[in-house]
């Protein structure tokens, strides 16, 4: 009984402590939508330009080394800007075709490089920019997909972390610890390193782990 008693005493007392973990990656998808325009009064010669430049980003990829594989070209949509603009209102060109060419590859190195020469396009007419033609084409998206190859080595090493807090709080309050009363992974992050750099991946991983504290 009285061993019981002590047990119910010293059963409530326990530590919650986080353990972090930090990895810098490099990522290893990229997916980079260049959406382009054409606009003009004649139907079928805005059609035929915006066919010319879907055409020439491709070549500018396949110039750059990828596949045909690797690149998707969206359905184009036509905007008749004389539907819904009367009077002084309607703007001088009535039709606005726009589509998007979007590169999956996990070439990254090759698109970084590819990226740096995205002026040629604008050299040769191609006008880059939303559905409405408004600002430039989106950038690239960097993406890190094995993050479960990763994930084990990050996940015991941010609880090898969180002990060392724990037994630091027992050190300190004159006890020691037990056993772990409850543990959670918490949240797994993957960011870009820094604003110049998207394509490395920090990923960082935070384990909350409670632990049981004795005399």
């Amino acid at each position: 009984a009285g061993r019981g008693m002590q047990q119910l005493r010293t059963g409530d007392r326990y530590v919650t402590v986080k353990g972090s973990a930090e990895k810098d990656v490099d990522a290893d998808l990229v997916v980079w939508p260049l959406a382009h325009f054409t606009s003009g009064n004649d139907l079928a010669e805005v059609q035929r330009g915006l066919e010319a430049n879907t055409q020439a980003i491709r070549a500018f990829f396949n110039g750059a080394g990828f596949t045909d594989d690797e690149i998707v070209v969206a359905p184009a949509s036509l905007e008749d800007r004389w539907s819904y603009a009367y009077g002084d209102n309607r703007p001088p060109e009535r039709y606005r075709y726009s589509t998007t060419v979007t590169l999956r590859t996990g070439k990254v190195a090759k698109a970084m490089a590819a990226l740096r020469r995205t002026g040629d396009l604008l050299a040769k007419g191609v006008m880059l920019g939303g559905s409405g033609g408004e600002g430039a084409s989106g950038g690239p998206d960097f993406d890190y997909t094995k993050l479960n190859a990763i994930k084990p080595a990050l996940i015991a090493e941010a609880t090898a972390n969180a002990r060392k807090s724990a037994e630091q709080f027992a050190k300190d309050s004159g006890a020691r610890i037990s056993g772990i009363r409850t543990a959670n992974q918490g949240v797994v992050s993957i960011d870009n390193r820094d604003a110049g750099s998207p394509q490395v991946k920090r990923v960082r991983v935070v384990t909350t782990v409670e632990y049981f504290l004795k005399d």
